[in-house]
Order: C-alpha cells, then structure tokens, then sequence
C-alpha cells in the first residue's frame, strides 16, 4: 500500500487544482465501480456496470479505485477443498474520453498485491458487531495468506508467498444508445470491455484468457434528479485460461441493480447488489460458484468536477465472494 500512497497524493492534487469547469457529474447517481474480489474471480475481465450516460464529446474522466479485500472461506467436497484466506489490493487506474455525440473508449490498468495482510480482528469485529456469520475465520490463525485448491489430492492452486504486480490490461467503449435530459434524466448505453492476458496467471494476477464482455447499462431518475435507479445486465466470453483451465467456463452472464439518493448537494447515498453464474463447472463448492453481493456506501462531491465513493460490500451468497471488501474511488473530469 504504501508504494501508492504517492501517487494518491499526485492525483488528488491534479484534480483540485485550477480551471475547474462548472459540472453536476461529480455527484450523478451512478453505480459503484466494483466486481467480485474474489481471487478466483478477479482475474478474469468481469467489468463494473458503468454509468448509463456516456461522456460528452471532448470531456476525459479519469478514476484511480482502490479495492481492499479481506478474503476468508474454507470447504471441503467429495473430491475437493478450497482455503482462501488472505488480503488483496487492487488498484485500477481508469481512463475515459467522450468522442462525438455517441462515443466513449477507454482504458484500465489494475495493479494487484496479495498480502496476510491485518484486517483479521477488525473484520472479526465488524461482523460481531452486525450480526453476520464469520465462516470460522475466529478459529483461523490471523494474518496469513494461503489461496488453495485441491481436486483429487493435487494442489492445483496453491499461493502461500506475497505477490503483486501489474494484472490484465483492459479495453473499454460504450455507446448511446438513447438518452433524455432534464429534471429526471434517463439513459440507456450499450457497454464493452476487452480484457488482454498481461498479468502472470502464476501469481493469480490474470487468467491467462482474453475476455470479451458486452452489456447494457441504464439509469432512470426522479424526483428532480434526486433520487434514481440504475441497473446493467449481459455476458462475458472467455478464451480458455490457465486458472483450474479444466473447470473454467467460457461464458458468464453478470448483472447490477442498485439506487441512489442524493441526501445533500454535496454527499450521495448509494446502494446496489452485483450477481453472476459460476465461473468454473464440476464443482459443489460456493466458492466456485454463483455469486451475489451487496456494495453500500455513499459518493462525496469534493468539487464540481471531482467526487469520491465509499462503499463496502459483502458477500450476500455467503462465500462466493470476498468476505467484505472496502472499495474507494477517486473520479475527476476534465
């Protein structure tokens, strides 16, 4: 973490400073930017569901998120066993540019540590505090990393050592496919990511695929624009990879449903829940398989331009997810 604390200061001080343009974007309802953190599923190119309303023509938004997971589940089945418990941080930083009327492309590099980390006790008593179960993570030793995965006694997963470095590179577009404006704005926009194999599978970085996913991503406001609805809904293909490459599946469908409230002109309260089918076949486990979990928190407008998420999220199909994930990002438009 501290190898990015720099460049979080860079870019804030980037943001705030001079020729910063009049705009209601820093606080538009729009869905948190983050996906399982699941290690397992994390490497492969499952996108955030993105804002229905495509940037205007010549306006680039920039976003650096930090995701900061606390992974905790073991089970065990006829012929397999799974532990994962450990910490992972990703940090993406993303790049997007409006062009014509219609267009957005854009780009996300995601850098990727797996740290025992030292969240143990503190997500012990979160849970305590409000009543979710802990899996047995009470009686796990605290601050160790192991991802594992056996099948009929081979370690076919197996992460014990911290590991960290750049993961896959990501091409994103969008189009506009409809868009209203006014007091209660509604848009409808067709989402596509490409995500390229760069990241070292070995070190559960990347899959090792190339992953195509298309998506539609739509808003409804009301209330003078104060109160809104958002969803998204579509597929993702994947090339074969190598993560458990026997079980993994080529194709994902993947969704979001979520709301927001803009509570003060500045601070935006946001709830949305994030569900896919299972990445990986011939397995009983729920860590392998479908998935759903909720994502709360709120967006902060430091300035016109520029505004901040806060989220948690847990997993709502207990263990098919990260067992609770703190999620920042940091958005400004220029």
């Amino acid at each position: 973490m501290p190898f990015f604390a720099p460049f979080f200061l860079f870019f804030l001080l980037l943001a705030v400073g001079p020729g910063l343009a009049a705009s209601t974007w820093a606080l538009e309802l729009i869905p948190f930017s983050t996906t399982n953190q699941n290690p397992l599923v994390a490497v492969y190119g499952l996108p955030p569901a993105g804002p229905a309303a495509v940037l205007a023509p010549g306006r680039t938004a920039a976003e650096l998120r930090a995701d900061i997971a606390s992974n905790f589940t073991r089970a065990r089945g006829s012929q397999e066993q799974i532990l994962l418990d450990g910490e992972t941080y990703r940090y993406t930083l993303a790049l997007k540019h409006g062009i014509g009327d219609r267009l957005e492309v854009g780009l996300e590099v995601p850098y990727v540590m797996h740290r025992d980390g030292f969240l143990d006790s503190f997500v012990n008593d979160f849970h305590d505090i409000f009543g979710f179960p802990d899996g047995g993570r009470d009686n796990a030793p605290s601050d160790r990393l192991t991802y594992s995965y056996e099948r009929d006694g081979l370690p076919l997963i197996d992460l014990t050592e911290e590991k960290e470095g750049f993961g896959d590179l990501r091409l994103t577009g969008a189009w506009q496919l409809w868009r209203r404006e006014g007091e209660n704005p509604r848009a409808l926009a067709l989402r596509a990511s490409l995500k390229l194999p760069t990241g070292d599978e070995d070190r559960l970085l990347g899959s090792g695929s190339t992953d195509f996913a298309l998506w539609l991503s739509g808003s409804r406001s009301c209330r003078g624009g104060s109160l809104a609805l958002f969803g998204a809904a579509g597929g993702l293909l994947m090339t074969d990879g190598d993560v458990l490459p026997d079980q993994q599946r080529n194709a994902v469908a993947f969704g979001t449903l979520g709301g927001g409230w803009r509570a003060l002109p500045r601070l935006a309260l946001k709830l949305q829940f994030d569900g896919h089918t299972p990445f990986y076949r011939d397995s009983s486990l729920r860590e392998l398989g479908e998935s759903v979990q909720l994502v709360l928190g709120g967006t902060i407008g430091v300035t016109d331009t520029l505004s901040l998420d806060i989220a948690i999220s847990e997993d709502i199909v207990v263990d098919s997810a990260s067992d609770v994930v703190f999620h920042l990002a940091l958005r400004k438009i220029f």
